[in-house]
């Protein structure tokens, strides 16, 4: 108790500190580890750190930099959507939800107070927030099975609010996969561990497997592989060696043609099994799975067709192939969120599932990929702005030689492939602050003892 005691009196201390340095820190950290938290809880702290900013403000604190520039520019075209939305109201109602696009960066364009050590720290205390929900989550689980003797408490997000799930349908239990996953890597890049930080590791690896999202996990994986062979010291002198094991083990995996006759075999399959997380959960005994190569070629399909999640997402692409090319929206899309109502029409024409009272139809749901997302509802222009900012977010994170940020950034183009990431409230407010973070001052160097 004495050394718990003991941390949090350093922690608020250190936080006091801080915030005496520069008075949106405390701000920024209330914004950064309130996330997971319901959506008025966040909303409040983005519009104090807003206006505190806007109070503050001073002319010369202005700090113009491209990579900052970008979301706000995604912001614009969003609202420029409008204009030509084919569903204007739909539109209208989905801007507010993206407002963390512009509001974020210009808080630290107008304010460049936050010094390196600043933003490690607001890293650092994100990290271990993180941890706190964590272990809030686990102790839920344990509660809720000792009452009821089920182990869906401690696996993934329940079919409902209220239903069993490691953490709540709402927080989704990919986008905390991947809140989880930064925290990870934040103990794992840590020069000196203590055995505290191993622990803490160990937890949040198991975690993220009992999350059970299928991507994050072999993103996870793959990265956890990538600091191993190049980004750890004990692995600088044999780097090359270690970078060429590697290809060579990757390479003769895939040129098994067992691996390949496999795949082709799950492509022509009907199985349950899916790479992806699937978006209907509860799925009544005796439906028909669709394969990926039925989700590509069929013409029709009946209510009792299941799409396990990546043939879903093969379907939506074939959706979204389709409806830019019978409208020509390629330029514009069709506006902000605007492109459901298109998917709805498809759903109907090929007679998919539309849901009854218990379970939502295919029809409801966007294009789980942000990158098809982007392209349908902002055309050619959103689609290439999203792809320049995860560039540019990459391109500093090499520059800057920092696994924590090259972390994020896989997580994201990984991320990209499977969900509508940014266009969910949540998902938009942590990607534009954890972006700002980790690419605010990259092209300076900001001194870590200022």
């Amino acid at each position: 108790m004495v050394n718990i005691y003991n941390f949090l009196k350093n922690v608020f201390q250190d936080i006091k500190t801080e915030t005496s340095k520069n008075n949106l820190f405390l701000l920024a950290l209330l914004l950064v580890t309130t996330i997971p938290l319901p959506f008025a809880v966040s909303n409040i702290c983005l519009v104090l750190f807003v206006l505190f900013a806007l109070i503050k403000f001073k002319k010369e604190k202005v700090n113009i930099q491209f990579s900052l520039l970008l979301p706000i520019g995604l912001f614009v075209l969003m609202t420029l959507s409008y204009f030509w939305s084919i569903d204007k109201e739909s539109t209208l109602k989905a801007i507010p939800k993206e407002i963390s696009l512009l509001l974020i960066p210009f808080v630290f364009l107008i304010n460049k107070d936050f010094s390196s050590l600043q933003l490690d720290k607001l890293k650092k205390y994100y990290s271990y927030s993180i941890v706190l929900f964590v272990l809030y989550f686990l102790a839920r689980a344990i509660i809720r099975y000792t009452i009821n003797h089920d182990t869906r408490a401690f696996f993934y997000h329940g079919e409902n609010e209220i239903d069993f799930g490691l953490v709540p349908k709402l927080l989704n239990a990919i986008h905390v996969s991947v809140f989880v996953a930064i925290a990870l890597f934040y103990f794992l890049s840590k020069e000196v561990k203590t055995k505290v930080d191993i622990i803490i590791s160990g937890l949040l690896f198991l975690f993220i497997l009992l999350l059970s999202s299928k991507n994050i996990i072999v993103a996870v994986i793959l990265l956890l592989l990538i600091q191993v062979f190049y980004f750890s010291k004990t692995s600088n002198r044999l780097r090359l060696r270690n970078l060429i094991v590697f290809a060579v083990v990757i390479g003769l995996l895939f040129s098994f043609g067992r691996i390949k006759n496999r795949f082709l075999h799950e492509f022509q399959s009907n199985s349950e099994k899916s790479i992806s997380t699937n978006v209907i959960e509860g799925v009544p005994d005796g439906v028909h799975y669709v394969s990926l190569k039925e989700a590509w070629t069929n013409q029709k399909f009946t209510p009792n067709d299941y799409f396990p999640g990546t043939a879903f997402r093969v379907y939506q692409f074939r959706v979204f192939t389709e409806i830019l090319s019978e409208n020509n929206r390629y330029l514009s899309g069709f506006g902000l969120n605007a492109s459901t109502s298109k998917v709805e029409e498809k759903a109907i024409s090929y007679n998919l599932f539309l849901g009854d009272g218990e379970k939502e139809g295919y029809q409801t749901k966007n294009f789980h990929n942000q990158y098809i997302q982007n392209f349908a509802d902002l055309g050619i222009f959103g689609f290439l702005l999203i792809i320049t900012i995860l560039f540019i977010n990459l391109k500093n994170a090499i520059k800057k030689k920092d696994f924590l940020h090259f972390a994020f950034a896989i997580l994201m183009i990984s991320l990209f492939l499977t969900e509508s990431f940014l266009w969910r409230q949540r998902g938009v407010v942590f990607f534009t602050i954890m972006y700002c973070i980790f690419n605010f001052g990259s092209l300076k160097n900001n001194s870590k003892t200022e």
